[in-house]
């Protein structure tokens, strides 16, 4: 049976760190507040812990989870290299909602999915979370959710959705938003979002002066979350803009009406 621990009340949130802990070091899966929404984790370094969440979400592995860490150094020891952009986007932007993809040190022995060599890391702004990363090491997070339903923004939604999956769930509150973390894909000679966030493109320009903006979400649009839809469009939006300002201007004679949207 799971346990449930209060945060706002000090014992409690001591309490239920040390359950979390322990949970994690056996194995087990927790549910953490994030600074976006809710998270299931579990010990990224632990395969069988790691194949449990994505079984309670309901993913198989070709949907491997990030990893959570409470330092800047945890997280370059996961990786090969932090590459030209690492250092100075977590620089400005971590502790945060600023999820990085980077290619995963060769000499980590660990199972998260089918990776393809890469790890998405970060290390989100809220105390419970880095209190409990900073004890348990470098955590397998994913949201707190089954796959295709809303990302929980309360401990209530999480434990409605993933019940006794979870062996503790630590209660931090609802969330301020249900807005996701930007993902930035630094494995390639040029950033590519995956996936727009928390972190606005022009926010993340004035470090990476050029980012790739694919022009289609990765997500079926059926399968999207309120958050994943509003992300999307702002990947749309964002290039579209970014495809106008190189666009050369229409003849003087061209229809002025012709090329507008619905709604025009």
């Amino acid at each position: 049976m799971s346990a449930r621990y209060d945060c706002a009340d000090t014992q409690q949130r001591e309490d239920g760190l040390v359950a979390a802990t322990s949970a994690v070091q056996e194995g087990q899966l927790v549910v953490l507040p994030t600074d976006t929404v809710y998270g299931i984790g579990a010990d990224a370094f632990t395969p069988a812990a790691v194949t449990a969440l994505l079984a309670a979400k309901g993913r198989g592995r070709n949907m491997p989870p990030p990893v959570l860490v409470g330092s800047v150094r945890a997280a370059a020891a996961l990786t090969e290299t932090l590459g030209p952009y690492g250092q100075d986007l977590i620089d400005e932007f971590w502790p945060g909602p600023l999820t990085l993809v980077f290619r995963s040190s060769p000499t980590l022995h660990w199972d998260l999915g089918d990776t393809l060599g890469t790890v998405a890391v970060r290390m989100p702004l809220h105390p419970v979370a880095l209190d409990l990363l900073r004890r348990t090491g470098p955590m397998a997070v994913s949201s707190a959710n089954l796959h295709s339903e809303p990302a929980a923004t309360s401990a209530d939604e999480a434990q409605r959705q993933l019940g006794d999956s979870v062996s503790v769930y630590l209660d931090g509150g609802q969330c301020a938003d249900n807005v996701p973390s930007t993902i930035l894909d630094l494995t390639g000679t040029v950033p590519r979002m995956l996936r727009a966030g928390a972190i606005s493109v022009d926010a993340l320009r004035k470090v990476v002066p050029v980012i790739d903006l694919p022009a289609n979400p990765a997500i079926v649009e059926e399968e999207m979350s309120p958050a994943d839809r509003r992300a999307a469009e702002s990947i749309a939006a964002a290039s579209a803009a970014a495809a106008a300002a190189v666009e050369p201007a229409e003849p003087a004679d061209a229809d002025p009406i012709a090329d507008q949207g619905p709604g025009a």
